[in-house]
């Protein structure tokens, strides 16, 4: 029989980028946990680690912020270190560090005695060309999906997360995928809409990001809960996150550059 689960869902603020993702929970009765979520990009800071925790599945769909945390993030290539402020309540946000290509960070959150920890490697940012568009037709509909252009960079592994805006409002859906079969290769792969229908003159920005190994694993495993056409069991787990005793979320240092196409 299929366990319910619960959702929970929280934001991280940029200063020019914002995504939504959500932490999923197989639980119906169980403890509190503890929720992180920590971004850090290519683009100028601040950078932002939002901390809540999770809730039992009868009680309201709000996720309480978490105050009071020892936030600090450290550039292990370079040593710089710096301790995040808290504004408002479960909010923490970086004033000088910034994110750089091919460097190592570190987050560490410590609270109420108990020290979590998460390691990423920013990877190398892989141009995105352009935005082109297909459109399939069958069973009477006709649906149009964007397309990202780029090529794969030769004898590299890369990780890719793509996020589409239509006239500048968010589709839940993200899509993810990696060069294992198109290493090296000029990559002109559809992004499958379900139910976001792109009309004539319709604008799709399309948000690239290059991630790190065990940040495109947690939301592999993401896609593969959430998404009602794969084959996930009957009892569906949170995903692998990077982060250290028990807590949930994840700490991802990736690229991020976006590109606009008009369907005409």
């Amino acid at each position: 029989m299929r366990k319910k689960i619960i959702f929970s869902s929280f934001f991280v603020l940029f200063l020019q980028f914002s995504c939504t993702k959500v932490v999923q929970v197989n639980v119906k009765n169980a403890a509190k946990q503890l929720v992180i979520q920590g971004n850090i990009t290519n683009v100028q800071g601040p950078y932002a680690v939002k901390i809540s925790e999770t809730v039992n599945y009868a009680a309201d769909n709000v996720y309480p912020p978490v105050s009071g945390a020892l936030v600090v993030i450290e550039d292990v290539t370079n040593g710089m270190k710096e301790t995040l402020k808290e504004f408002p309540a479960g909010n923490y946000y970086t004033s000088n560090i910034q994110g750089i290509e091919t460097h190592t960070y570190k987050l560490s959150v410590t609270l109420n005695g108990k020290t979590y920890t998460a390691t990423s490697t920013m990877p190398k940012q892989v141009p995105l060309d352009s935005v082109s568009f297909q459109t399939n037709t069958g069973f009477g509909t006709s649906i149009t999906n964007p397309i990202p252009n780029f090529r794969d960079p030769v004898g590299e592994k890369n990780y890719y997360q793509f996020i589409q805006f239509i006239n500048q409002k968010r589709t839940k859906k993200f899509f993810v995928f990696d060069d294992r079969l198109s290493d090296g290769k000029y990559i002109a792969r559809q992004l499958f809409n379900d139910s976001a229908y792109i009309q004539p003159l319709d604008t799709v920005d399309i948000e690239m990001q290059c991630l790190d190994k065990n940040v495109y694993n947690y939301f592999n495993e993401l896609v593969s809960i959430t998404d009602p056409n794969s084959n996930q069991s009957s009892t569906p787990t949170n995903p692998t996150t990077n982060l250290s005793n028990g807590a949930l979320g994840y700490f991802s240092t990736h690229t991020v550059q976006r590109k606009r196409g008009v369907f005409k």
